[in-house]
C-alpha cells in the first residue's frame, strides 16, 4: 500500500508491506503513522452544526481526538442530530464520549447569544 505521510509538512511517499514493513518515511513517526493508518486508521472529524439564538446559523466543532474511521458516519450521525443554544464558549464540551469513544465534541470558536 502507498500513502503520503501527513504527520509533518515533507508529505514523505510511504510504502507498507503485508507485513507491516515500511520504507520512504524520513524519520520514525512516518513509521508510525503508516502502520496506523494500515491497521487502524483514525481522523479527527470536524463539521459545523446549527445553533439556536447565535450570530450565526451554524458553529463549528471538531472531535478533540481521533475517531476510529469507520465510525464517521456514525458520528456524523449523532453531530447532525445535537441541537446547541447560544452562547457558546470555544472548547465547550457539545457532545461528551462520543460513540463510547472517549473522545469529545467540542466548539471551535466562541457564539454569543443574539440580543
Amino acid at each position: 500500500m502507498d500513502l503520503i505521510c501527513i504527520v509533518c509538512p515533507k508529505g514523505c511517499r510511504l510504502s507498507v508491506t503485508d507485513q507491516l514493513e515500511v520504507s520512504g518515511n524520513t524519520c520514525p513517526k512516518g513509521e508510525v503513522y503508516a502502520q496506523k493508518e494500515v491497521t487502524a486508521p483514525t481522523r479527527v472529524v470536524t463539521s459545523t452544526v446549527f445553533i439556536a439564538n447565535g450570530l450565526h446559523r451554524r458553529l463549528p466543532v471538531k472531535t478533540d481526538g481521533d475517531i476510529p474511521k469507520n465510525l464517521i458516519d456514525d458520528c456524523m450521525s449523532a453531530i447532525n442530530s445535537i441541537k446547541i443554544f447560544a452562547p457558546v464558549k470555544m472548547n465547550a464540551i457539545l457532545i461528551e464520549n462520543l460513540l463510547d469513544t472517549g473522545v469529545n465534541l467540542v466548539a471551535t470558536r466562541d457564539m454569543e447569544k443574539l440580543s
